[in-house]
């Protein structure tokens, strides 16, 4: 496909772009990844933002045991590790970290970058329940946000200016929900990959530049032959789905089982919901971002997770669910449990949980895994 061909050329020049602007002077805003950092604040200020959501592979891991314990989520100590090692550029960039705090998890990366770099940290709390106080909470964490991000730039965040860059957001949150829902009825003209790649690359790809290819596609696929042949449908879900954790999709090949959905609270840009550009921005942001979207598994209670869960296996019509969860991800591994049996009562559909540790022998008991879910489904 031709847009991919453009989104895969604009990539390969993206690191040098990013650091010519940042030697010009515009200020470069890390996040870590979990949907509660409006990246509308940041474009608002005038500064960049780049989600440091890299992973997959060992040897930062490795690496991470000198400054954090073991027994940490292994997609969070893999951000500790990517800083530490300086082989990766987008983590050499930021001129602060923003850090919504979700779980100890996250609260690890923000407590090894805050002392063991020269990187400032900017932390807020993410409630683990949605009420009127819960909501009122993150709106506080947003406004200290959009203080801090004024005085990084300089820049007053006008209402006006938000609601120019929430209309763009907007707009791409439209088009990855347009292009995900074409996989809905019959064989998928994109693969899981390629659409997973769309939303790794949002994270770092110039905005403008990304809505324009993702335009160019959705026109590209609205004119693809459709597909007359289509093995058994997966719905893939799980913690974190990071950018260069390939395995699964390596793995899939061959098997004749195709992903049709993804659904990660770590790795996926949540874009099922637009922010309303009526009234208070700041509150319009708090109700998509934290109101709308479906929780993780590292809130309570599990009902709306649950429910989003079970929803999306019938919407998609799906013949399994493929749950890959990280190693000491403890909320995830404890729903996983309860979750297998509520998916059959409701639904009748198998489940396969995989959980990695990036390690580079998990690839064969992953493969027979998938293979014999491939044939069970």
């Amino acid at each position: 496909m031709d847009a991919m061909q453009k989104l895969s050329e604009h990539l390969s020049r993206r690191v040098s772009d990013l650091w010519r602007l940042k030697k010009d002077g515009v200020k470069i805003v890390g996040y870590t990844p979990g949907g509660y950092m409006p990246e509308e604040l940041v474009y608002a200020s005038g500064a960049m933002p780049i989600c440091l959501v890299r992973g997959g592979d060992p040897e930062p891991l490795t690496e991470s045991l000198a400054y954090i314990p073991r027994f940490q989520d292994t997609f969070c100590r893999s951000q500790i590790g990517y800083r530490m090692l300086g082989e990766e550029p987008l983590y050499q960039m930021p001129d602060i970290l923003v850090t919504p705090i979700t779980d100890h998890n996250s609260r690890s990366i923000a407590d090894c970058w805050n002392f063991y770099t020269d990187v400032e940290v900017f932390r807020y709390g993410i409630p683990h329940n949605k009420t009127g106080v819960s909501f009122d909470y993150y709106v506080g964490g947003l406004e200290l946000l959009k203080k801090r991000l004024e005085s990084l730039t300089g820049n007053k965040i006008t209402d006006d200016n938000l609601k120019a860059e929430i209309e763009s957001c907007n707009k791409m949150r439209g088009l990855l929900k347009s292009i995900s829902l074409m996989r809905k009825e019959g064989p998928p003209l994109i693969s899981s990959r390629d659409y997973v790649k769309l939303h790794h690359a949002s994270f770092y790809a110039d905005k403008v530049t990304f809505i324009g290819i993702l335009e160019a596609l959705y026109e590209e696929l609205k004119g693809m032959a459709p597909r007359t042949e289509q093995g058994a449908s997966i719905l893939f879900t799980g913690s974190t789905l990071a950018n260069g954790d390939n395995r699964i999709f390596e793995l899939m090949e061959g098997t004749g089982a195709e992903i049709v959905y993804e659904e990660f609270a770590e790795g996926i840009r949540p874009y099922r919901h637009n922010v309303d550009l009526d009234g208070d921005p700041i509150r319009a942001l708090a109700d998509t971002y934290f109101m709308k979207r479906a929780q993780p598994a590292w809130c309570r209670p599990w009902d709306e997770t649950i429910d989003n869960l079970i929803n999306l296996v019938k919407e998609f019509k799906v013949n399994g669910l493929l749950w890959y969860q990280l190693m000491y991800r403890d909320g995830y591994d404890m729903m996983s449990f309860y979750f297998e049996k509520v998916l059959r009562e409701k639904t009748g559909v198998p489940m396969l949980k995989l959980e990695s540790d990036y390690d580079t022998s998990e690839k064969g008991p992953f493969k027979t895994r998938l293979e014999t879910f491939a044939q069970i489904m």
